[in-house]
């Protein structure tokens, strides 16, 4: 057998193209995953339950807004350190980095980017200490890859807002004690901040799920829902204002799946080392290592990709149709690896004992959230030829 000075699963060595800090911060998800997420994850997704009691543990290591300045009790990491943060949590499982995903990236930066400073004061600290969670209110029943066709609608009542509609797929929704809920105004679609209690408004948590089991999502219902003016984000009205918390989010999305593919190859390869057939490990067979060593290529072509994402977005560089171009190729990656390595592992790969069927059932969502594979197409369509096809 050869002997191999390459990590298996860093063949291009991205590892060395790290700062320190962003090794560090690295290390210490990856350890957090390997301690608190992985034995206790299967059995999250076998009930359907989240693990909140992990909320404090990932907000003690500044998980949470880890992007955003330390002068709201943020981390204040650069764009990089954070994809590593969705890379090692979504090694864990999708539900972990969905969670922190829409904590960070669209719940306390809209606070951020488009709130008021007393907004800021008043949330970014207890969100970023885990003692206040949001979700994120967009999608609408009747279709997500189309929100200016929002139905939900905010109205003025003297110096409140009256909100009536309806949000569906929405991580964290009933583990939230507010919603950043985007409704159509008279001046444009406008964010508002809808604090858990409030007469008329309901979450309800959606259950039968056969994917993102180990993630709470729910349905957002506002029924003539009072809030008062202070809790309008002020900053940005229109869509630019929630499409540039989806390009936040997007922008993690495409570190995430590299962690599940990670998880899914690690799997597969050690399982082909033991599996004896025919005389033989599999892992001495052509069509196997052929597979294998097809993993291995993408997921070093989505490692490249994703980590010159981050240093564009660490520059100010980064232009949305490269998120999408990210977004579509990493999670169409590592969905495609999830369903090759439960081949891989035969039988044994139906059962939660093992990872990839978890992967690739989660990833079935993360495929289409946030952007559809089919939307991000297009968008980097358009880029090409000038011409929009949506």
């Amino acid at each position: 057998m050869a002997a191999s000075t390459l990590n298996p699963y860093d063949l291009y060595d991205v590892r060395s193209m790290l700062s320190e800090e962003e090794a560090m911060v690295q290390d210490t998800v990856a350890r957090f995953t390997d301690e608190r997420v992985l034995p206790i994850i299967g059995d999250c997704f076998d009930k359907g339950v989240f693990p909140t009691d992990l909320i404090p543990e990932m907000a003690e290591l500044g998980l949470l807004g880890s992007s955003l300045p330390t002068d709201y009790g943020c981390a204040g990491m650069n764009a990089v350190s954070y994809g590593l943060i969705c890379q090692e949590l979504e090694r864990g499982d999708s539900g972990i980095r969905s969670f922190a995903s829409v904590q960070s990236s669209l719940c306390m930066y809209p606070i951020y980017a488009y709130g008021s400073e007393e907004q800021r004061r008043q949330w970014l600290p207890q969100m970023a200490a885990g003692k206040v969670i949001g979700c994120f209110g967009l999608t609408e029943p009747h279709g997500g890859s189309d929100p200016a066709n929002m139905k939900t609608s905010a109205r003025r009542d003297g110096g409140d807002w009256i909100i009536n509609g309806a949000k569906m797929w929405i991580t964290n929704g009933n583990l939230a004690h507010i919603a950043i809920v985007w409704a159509q105004t008279e001046e444009g679609i406008q964010g508002f901040i809808v604090e858990k209690g409030t007469p008329g408004f309901v979450a309800q948590e959606i259950h039968k799920k056969m994917s993102l089991r180990a993630s709470v999502t729910s349905g957002l219902f506002f029924d003539n829902v009072r809030v008062p003016d202070a809790n309008r984000l002020p900053n940005v009205k229109g869509l630019k204002g929630p499409l540039g918390c989806l390009t936040q989010a997007r922008y993690g999305i495409t570190w995430g799946p590299i962690g599940a593919a990670i998880a899914c190859l690690h799997e597969a390869t050690e399982y082909s080392k033991t599996r004896v057939l025919f005389n033989r490990p599999i892992a001495a067979t052509q069509s196997v290592q052929l597979k294998l060593a097809d993993m291995a290529r993408r997921i070093t072509q989505a490692q490249l990709l994703s980590l010159q994402l981050g240093r564009l977005k660490d520059a100010g560089k980064m232009q949305p149709t490269q998120v999408s171009l990210a977004k579509w190729n990493n999670v169409r990656m590592a969905l495609d690896i999830a369903r090759e390595a439960r081949d891989i592992l035969g039988g044994a790969g139906i059962t939660t004992e093992y990872c990839p069927i978890r992967h690739a059932l989660n990833l079935e969502s993360v495929i289409t959230y946030e952007g559809t594979e089919t939307v991000h197409q297009l968008v980097v369509g358009r880029e090409l030829t000038g011409i929009n096809a949506f």
